[in-house]
């Protein structure tokens, strides 16, 4: 997609991070999704060679297909828990780096459905693990898990790498449960010297322009109010570390880029997150999101939602994410809104534009970021 980006008028990203991607092959699984298209569009901005794994967009529209990430990458339509044909793949494109995104990412539907998120978010990430196992040269894998992988005990801290692992909910608890394969099989299988370094990501909440999941109130309030109607809130005084979905990629990048010259850094875990005070309730972003849009209502129905639980105060310490990459989160939550309701903005007046608009948010971050002194940026 560089050369596209190219003739758009579309400059590609010069950085650290060009020099590391450039030219390389890049495993994306997952890349269908909302997370792992962003993924898709940032590693095309620095050259990449992208290889996506994946099962067709979870919905419809879908960031993916709105900014026709299809073009420009070797993409394929591949289920995780098919351990075989992930293990063909990785032999046959022999990747310099691996993303591994691919997951039943929500919650609640984790409670309609534990056998599929168990298969897909435990065993998937055990069938990567496998395949990378049998990779015979050097290659940087980031698994990606989540910020709900801890055992939340709802305390005001944010949580550290060392904290124990778990959860109340089955997706939770597979997402500790998926930490626990990357760390057993590191130690197992990936000693240190191994020609393949493995670290895990954690992080969670994201927001951003093209995500349609259901029961995320980002997208419930795109869906009910472009249509004229009120959104419902289940969890108005829920707070959660509200992130554009940029910044923790940038994180898995970083991440990437210095596992791949840092031995030191295989078999490590990082939180990817907001700062403390972004910690933020649903209404409030309820209410930010509303100053960018037209004709926006809402209502609370909390005392009458019914539903399964979820955890109403979730927070991650990103010590180790600053100190050891230098990576921090860019933007406040202002502009994190803004950005978010403009892709929106953008995609509702004109859909063909959004190729164009989503590479541009991505390098205006990455503008940010370069201001900001962030040595990944540079």
């Amino acid at each position: 997609m560089a050369a596209p980006l190219k003739q758009m008028g579309i400059r590609v990203i010069e950085s650290y991070l060009n020099t590391a991607f450039n030219g390389r092959c890049v495993l994306v699984t997952g890349h269908t999704g909302f997370k792992g298209s962003w993924l898709t569009a940032w590693l095309n901005t620095l050259g990449a060679r992208v290889v996506g794994l994946a099962l067709e967009p979870p919905t419809q529209p879908s960031h993916f297909a709105a900014a026709h990430m299809d073009k420009g990458l070797m993409d394929l339509r591949v289920d995780v828990r098919d351990a075989q044909t992930v293990r063909d793949v990785v032999a046959q494109i022999q990747p310099d780096f691996v993303f591994h995104l691919a997951a039943q990412a929500l919650v609640r539907r984790s409670y309609d459905d534990p056998l599929e998120t168990w298969q897909t978010n435990v065993m998937g990430t055990l069938h990567v693990m496998e395949a990378l196992r049998a990779l015979d040269k050097p290659c940087a894998a980031v698994i990606i898990t989540s910020d709900k992988c801890y055992d939340n005990v709802e305390w005001v801290w944010g949580y550290r790498e060392t904290d124990a692992l778990g959860g109340p909910d089955p997706y939770s608890a597979s997402k500790g449960a998926a930490e626990l394969v990357i760390r057993s099989h590191v130690k197992s299988y990936f000693p240190a010297g191994s020609k393949v370094r493995i670290a895990s990501a954690r992080a969670g909440n994201v927001i951003g322009g093209g995500d349609w999941a259901s029961d995320r109130i980002v997208p419930d309030c795109v869906r009910a109010w472009s249509k004229g109607d009120v959104v419902q809130l289940r969890s108005p005084h829920a707070t959660r570390p509200w992130q554009h979905v940029l910044e923790p990629l940038g994180g898995y990048l970083a991440l990437a880029a210095a596992l791949a010259s840092q031995p030191t850094l295989h078999g490590e875990a990082f939180n990817f997150g907001p700062p403390a005070q972004q910690n933020h309730s649903v209404l409030l972003l309820v209410e930010q999101m509303a100053r960018h849009w037209d004709q926006v209502r809402w209502e609370d129905v909390s005392q009458s939602a019914k539903g399964p639980y979820e955890s109403g105060l979730l927070k991650l310490n990103c010590d180790k994410a600053l100190q050891q990459l230098q990576w921090r989160a860019v933007m406040g939550f202002e502009d994190t809104v803004r950005m978010t309701a403009q892709w929106y903005g953008a995609y509702y007046r004109d859909p063909d534009q959004i190729t164009r608009v989503t590479a541009a948010q991505v390098l205006a971050y990455c503008d940010m970021a370069r201001l900001q002194g962030l040595a990944w940026a540079q």
